[in-house]
């Protein structure tokens, strides 16, 4: 477990070091090499780790280890992808500048997620997702232009004053246990939960639910996502909405646990699901009108954290954590599509791209296969997540909730699915660089044959890993 962590933090350090272009190749050599070995050790967890338990400090239980699980196999997705997204014998749709920043920074992006999902004490998981902001800012900073640059400094100042407020909250939390002798362990908290003092606590889960709300897209704190969606390179965006957004989202759910434990669990799940409401209505709004597709892509996950948020608030946990599984790989799969639209088309511009299917069919399929997926389409995974975390909600009676939650998904599902069958549909149209790399088709090939495998049959091992983590959230 350690080593999930340690590899990917030497490996940056090693590859700061590589300046120039002579270590290019050596670069990339280290990245895929880091994205494997963390690979291999995450998936050996649970046979070297036997069982799964709070410990302080690095340690994954099983609500842990399903993000641990997505952060990994998305990494190395985008790690594979970035070698054909910035070649290095042609043109890309990108200005390659600082590589040896793009590969360390990636690096210490993948050290400072598994720290924050690897951990169960609530002090090193707050440095953990503070670390995510610093290694990920540069990476959308990547272009060096005006607009990369200004995403980059609304990510920092609306993320870091987001981390600052969940510190404040963090402070409450603790000092809701005072005199208990508690540690800052998850255990430890949740152990003593009873003895807190609650209205200490449920000012401090107000303020850590604003404060990695913000991290995690929830409206109306979500002002940074979209620039920094739009303007980071499609590896990055991929990284951003199918990894980051997750992290923040954990943190919510850890102090969400020990408001349960507390007996306050129907003062926190009616948070969530204010906001998750919130979020829903907010990105319905601005959806309709993006003619941006990374915008559009990124305004979509703002919608899906909202569903999560939801679905976590009604109690539908094991729909939620199998939403938060269906979203992240459909979401890497459509951004890693939309590089090869930009590389294919030269624009983010929605109505300057036509004949998808003709100019490049495996891209055009793919892309089909995302947008019907994100929209809740059956038969694709988040189809069956999104209709379970409509079942439970009708079933504890949250009628006007769920009204309110198909609304907004009857008008996403027609605004995205507009956008997307504009630009697959038409007539071909003339790009520069040739066939796409395999390296830019594989990665979204594996996820699309994942989303709709599991739409249709779920491994027996994922339910149970899903259900573990579910009964860890408990009951209202």
């Amino acid at each position: 477990m350690i080593f999930t962590f340690i590899i990917p933090l030497l490996f940056a350090i090693v590859t700061l070091l590589l300046r120039g272009d002579a270590y290019r190749v050596t670069r990339r050599r280290f990245l895929i090499a880091g994205a494997l070995l963390h690979n291999a050790c995450t998936l050996s967890i649970p046979f070297l780790h036997g069982e799964f338990s709070y410990k302080p400090f690095i340690d994954v239980d099983s609500l842990g280890f399903v993000f641990l699980i997505l952060i990994s196999v998305i990494f190395t997705a985008t790690s594979f992808y970035s070698l054909g997204y910035f070649p290095l014998k042609r043109r890309s749709a990108e200005k390659e500048s600082g590589g040896h920043i793009y590969v360390s920074c990636m690096l210490f992006f993948l050290a400072a997620m598994t720290l924050a999902v690897s951990t169960t004490q609530i002090g090193v998981l707050w440095i953990a997702i503070e670390s995510t902001t610093l290694a990920s800012a540069p990476l959308i900073y990547y272009r060096q232009n005006k607009r990369s640059l200004e995403a980059a400094w609304k990510y920092l100042l609306i993320c870091s004053v987001g981390i600052a407020i969940a510190l404040l909250g963090l402070f409450f939390v603790v000092a809701s246990a005072k005199g208990l002798n508690v540690e800052l362990s998850l255990a430890s908290l949740i152990s003593h939960a009873k003895g807190l003092d609650q209205k200490l606590f449920r000012l401090g889960f107000i303020l850590v639910l604003i404060g990695f709300g913000t991290k995690m897209g929830l409206a109306p704190f979500h002002n940074w996502l979209p620039d920094a969606h739009s303007e980071a390179p499609s590896p990055i965006s991929a990284l951003l909405s199918g990894t980051l957004l997750n992290c923040a989202l954990l943190g919510i759910i850890r102090f969400h646990q020990i408001s349960l434990a507390a007996g306050l669990g129907a003062f926190s799940s009616r948070l969530l699901m204010i906001f998750g409401l919130i979020s829903l209505v907010v990105a319905t709004i601005f959806i309709t009108r993006q003619k941006d597709y990374k915008r559009l892509l990124a305004y979509s996950s703002i919608e899906h954290m909202g569903i999560i948020s939801l679905g976590l608030g009604i109690g539908a946990n094991f729909a939620s954590l199998l939403h938060v599984v269906g979203h992240s790989l459909t979401k890497a799969l459509l951004f890693l599509t939309a590089g090869n639209i930009l590389i294919l088309y030269r624009s983010k511009n929605v109505s300057e791209v036509s004949g998808l299917l003709k100019t490049s069919p495996p891209t055009g399929i793919l892309f089909v296969i995302g947008s019907l997926a994100i929209v809740g389409s059956p038969p694709f995974l988040p189809f069956i997540s999104e209709f379970l975390i409509l079942k439970t909600g009708i079933a504890g009676g949250h009628t006007i909730a769920m009204g309110l939650y198909l609304l907004c998904l009857g008008a996403i599902f027609v605004s995205i699915s507009k956008a997307a069958f504009g630009m697959i549909q038409g007539k071909k149209k003339e790009y520069i660089w040739g066939e796409l790399p395999k390296f830019m088709i594989a990665p979204q090939t594996v996820f699309a044959i994942a989303i709709t495998l599991m739409g249709f049959y779920l491994p027996q091992y994922v339910a149970m890993l899903l259900e573990a983590a579910g009964r860890m959230l408990g009951t209202l």
